[in-house]
């Protein structure tokens, strides 16, 4: 601990001094981060950034209120509908998630009054479509074939043990 600053002393060379006589003994080699860049230099000034550091220090996660959880779910899912590898697979995604928001609409949800209306099918599908152009007869062709049905694996599995 630092002796208390002496009267008649400024601040400043005391501090100065202070600093200087720690350098000497040492104290500031090593530190944890040094030659590094400030984190988060240049960024907006978050009032909550301790909080945000200490949660992503302990690697936890603040769950979002319900109405903010489903927007997020909704954009998300948008995202994975435009990405799925057939238009069945993204129709499917895009008709859970109507049917969660369908859920939301007969039960009130916490957070902040947020409508998420139903996502449009037809309008997804068409701009996966858009993503997706269909495959022409030469690329069909030498395109893998997917594998046919056959047994399932247990049934090949339980016929081995007979």
């Amino acid at each position: 601990m630092t002796e208390r600053k002496p009267a008649g002393v400024g601040f400043e060379t005391w501090i100065d001094r202070q600093i200087r006589e720690a350098t000497e003994r040492g104290e500031f080699d090593d530190l944890p981060g040094a030659g590094k860049p400030l984190p988060d230099q240049g960024k907006p000034h978050d009032e909550m950034w301790w909080i945000k550091q200490k949660l992503d220090a302990e690697n936890l996660s603040f769950p979002l209120p319900g109405t903010l959880a489903l927007r997020k779910a909704a954009e998300e899912s948008r995202a994975a509908a435009l990405d799925a590898r057939t238009e069945s697979e993204a129709r499917r995604i895009i008709e859970s998630l109507n049917e969660e928001i369908r859920q939301s609409h007969r039960r009130p949800l916490s957070g902040p009054p947020l409508f998420q209306p139903i996502i449009d099918v037809d309008e997804i599908i068409s701009a996966w479509r858009a993503r997706h152009p269909p495959l022409d007869a030469a690329a069909r062709e030498s395109a893998p074939e997917p594998p046919r049905g056959g047994r399932s694996l247990f049934q090949r599995l339980r016929r081995k043990d007979r």
